[in-house]
């Protein structure tokens, strides 16, 4: 039986942030979104990234970048089944995935960040993770290990 095409639904395209007019910023704070409240998400981002330029005596946009960049990962595994036995291949990853993940990452390990304010927490792992250290950059080494680690079975996919 021949596999069907994949089809792909058409992509929406957001707008920039209204503060600092970024792109990935903006899609950061829907990221951040619970229940459809983007202005508290908003509120969150904007008063973290006020803390991070407070701390690094940085612009907090190129601190953000950077800790986007740290964190996106290269390669991933996917389970694929071969002949009864489920193998674990490693594949390199899609870039509107690798920044999905980014974000995803960013977030919770933010929220699984203890005390304070969300916007707090989510300062902190800013700065470590532009500083490639924090919950999310181990999170991306976890999974390059892993995929690192079932390299052998690549000729698989």
């Amino acid at each position: 039986m021949p596999r069907k095409k994949r089809v792909y639904k058409n992509k929406r395209y957001i707008k920039p942030d209204p503060k600092f007019g970024n792109l990935m910023l903006s899609r950061f704070i829907n990221y951040m979104m619970y229940d459809g409240k983007k202005s508290t998400a908003q509120t969150v981002v904007y008063g973290a990234l006020a803390q991070v330029s407070e701390k690094t005596k940085n612009d907090p946009l190129v601190v953000f970048d950077a800790a986007l960049r740290n964190v996106t990962p290269i390669l991933e595994v996917k389970a694929r089944r071969v002949g009864g036995a489920n193998y674990q291949i490693a594949q390199e990853v899609r870039p509107e995935r690798r920044e999905m993940l980014a974000m995803r990452w960013l977030r919770d390990a933010a929220r699984a960040r203890g005390g304070k304010t969300m916007a707090e927490k989510l300062a902190a792992e800013l700065i470590d993770a532009s500083n490639k250290e924090g919950g999310a950059m181990k999170k991306r080494e976890d999974v390059h290990k892993m995929a690192e680690a079932n390299r052998a079975f690549s000729h698989f996919s």
